[in-house]
């Protein structure tokens, strides 16, 4: 396991954790109310956040196709818990590229 899987890790561990404590006080349904409806900053910020999800989501799709991974388990997660799809599917793609790195080195010896 290299730094950046490491580091992607810590981020997804306490990414998630806020999201559970969140959702746990609120409820899924009333998670998504409270943006929409509580004040025109958290509406903003609702709209940016989705695009920018959008947007990795277009970047994810295709690196996923290009490295023949399956992008649907990412953009479902995406879509239902926002940054655990991109951060689980770079966590895979770092441990992909270490293990064929590491076997191109094995092979070249």
């Amino acid at each position: 396991m290299n730094a950046k899987q490491v580091a992607l890790e810590v981020a997804l561990i306490g990414f998630t954790a806020l999201t559970a404590y969140a959702v746990y006080q609120h409820g899924y349904v009333n998670f998504f109310e409270e943006m929409l409806t509580t004040s025109l900053v958290t509406i903003t910020s609702f709209v940016d956040l989705s695009i920018a999800l959008g947007l990795i989501l277009l970047w994810l799709w295709q690196d996923a196709r290009e490295r023949n991974i399956s992008p649907l388990p990412y953009v479902i997660l995406t879509v239902a818990l926002g940054s655990v799809g991109p951060l689980l599917y770079l966590i895979r793609r770092e441990g992909r590229e270490a293990s064929h790195a590491a076997s191109l080195s094995t092979q070249r010896a």
